[in-house]
């Protein structure tokens, strides 16, 4: 996707793909929502050819918020590019053996069908890697298998909840909240998308494929304890767990004479070079505050201090003498604002771009930037069903066939 001169959208050629560095390799895609659909995005936008397999009510995020025409909502155009997507009625034999039949095709296969359902179906990883041993074979859960979750079913809310963040986020309300965006299942479809790249590799240089799990509850857990497993790290332990300058609640945005900065002095010299800014030379030498360790265990009295000076002046002086101090400091800004950001404007992060069913659209370019092998966006988010006819044709159905698999209602294209 690209903009001419005048920034004008221009449309995609959808009919030449770009090489990328997954190029060739085919993921049969049962997944829907976020988690699994964002880690299956990031491996189209890799250059693998994703086929996105719905049933006939599609995606539940087909239908999230805005859209132009029912089921291409903007949140499925922003998780779902570079994908194909095919409807077929799995629960039925015949939608079932063409799912089969991708697989046979297929390098990675990705669901996040519960484990239940997905034996029923005969979906299951012992029953389609005994057809292909060279099958990587990946599950997206919410709970590992062997424990007493296993089962549970997972959603963004629930994960942040049983895992922790929830917890940490009240630190600063008072109370348990969420964060403010799909946090468990973005970050779990990252992880996701990094094993699914290292099974590659492994097939690459053995041949064999294998089953890869990622549950998003041990995921966030991991994640969300990564500095705030603290005292516990050592057994026994040392103190408690939560690291206590992230959860500090003098810890925020501050407050300046005309608006709010994000402001982080954070090395000895960044402090040193701030007490100076502010008139503060005693405070250098100031036992709570002269190393890390000490400023760690005293960081609310710390960060108190810093807020007090930050109200002292005006947002543009801060950022002015800040910069000239060579210490961290950025405005606040809001998700709108991002649309404007001089940065991201720079670099051609937001692109419009002409979907051809759903208008003009605003398009954010891979944060992925290769040399060689060069992040592709070539297909925009399908409809539902939208490419079933030319998938089938691909796996060798013939016309008389996809006829009488549309007449039986086993298949739709839109």
């Amino acid at each position: 996707m690209s903009k001419s001169a005048c920034g004008e959208a221009v449309p995609s050629q959808e009919d030449k793909p770009r090489p990328g560095p997954l190029s060739g390799i085919r993921v049969v895609d049962t997944t829907s929502v976020l988690f699994g659909p964002y880690c299956t995005q990031l491996l189209g936008d890799m250059g693998a050819d994703v086929i996105k397999v719905e049933s006939f009510a599609g995606d539940n995020i087909r239908n999230v918020g805005f859209s132009r025409s029912p089921g291409m909502s903007g949140v499925f155009l922003s998780a779902n590019r570079n994908k194909r997507s095919i409807a077929v009625d799995m629960k039925r034999a015949e939608g079932l053996q063409i799912v089969l039949d991708l697989v046979s095709r297929a390098d990675v296969f990705v669901t996040n069908i519960r484990r239940k359902a997905v034996a029923r179906l005969g979906l299951d990883y012992d029953r389609l890697s005994a057809r292909d041993p060279r099958l990587i074979y990946c599950s997206a859960v919410g709970f590992g298998e062997g424990g007493p979750y296993e089962d549970y079913p997972a959603f963004d809310d629930t994960i942040q909840a049983i895992s922790g963040m929830a917890s940490l986020q009240g630190q600063f309300s008072g109370e348990p909240s969420y964060v403010a965006m799909a946090a468990a299942d973005k970050i779990t479809g990252i992880t996701l998308a990094l094993a699914i790249v290292a099974a590659i590799r492994h097939r690459d240089r053995t041949g064999e494929g294998q089953r890869v799990e990622v549950p998003m509850f041990e995921t966030m857990v991991s994640f969300n304890l990564l500095e705030h497993l603290f005292g516990h790290t050592f057994d026994p332990p040392l103190g408690p767990t939560i690291y206590p300058r992230v959860v500090s609640k003098n810890r925020r945005p501050y407050r300046t004479a005309d608006g709010y900065l994000a402001v982080l002095p954070y090395s000895d010299e960044h402090w040193s070079r701030f007490f100076l800014l502010v008139g503060r030379p005693e405070c250098i030498l100031d036992c709570r505050f002269a190393t890390i360790a000490e400023r760690t265990r005293n960081i609310d009295d710390l960060y108190a201090l810093l807020a007090d000076e930050m109200a002292k002046h005006t947002t543009q002086w801060w950022l002015k003498a800040l910069s000239e101090q060579d210490i961290p400091a950025v405005p606040v800004k809001s998700p709108a604002d991002l649309l404007d950001d001089v940065h991201l404007n720079a670099r051609d992060f937001f692109q419009k771009v002409e979907h051809p069913t759903e208008g003009r659209i605003v398009s954010m370019m891979s944060p992925i930037q290769m040399s060689r092998s060069p992040m592709a966006s070539v297909r925009f988010a399908p409809r539902l069903g939208q490419h079933t006819v030319e998938v089938l044709r691909e796996l060798g159905y013939q016309q008389p066939q996809i006829d009488s698999l549309r007449a039986m209602d086993i298949i739709r294209n839109s």
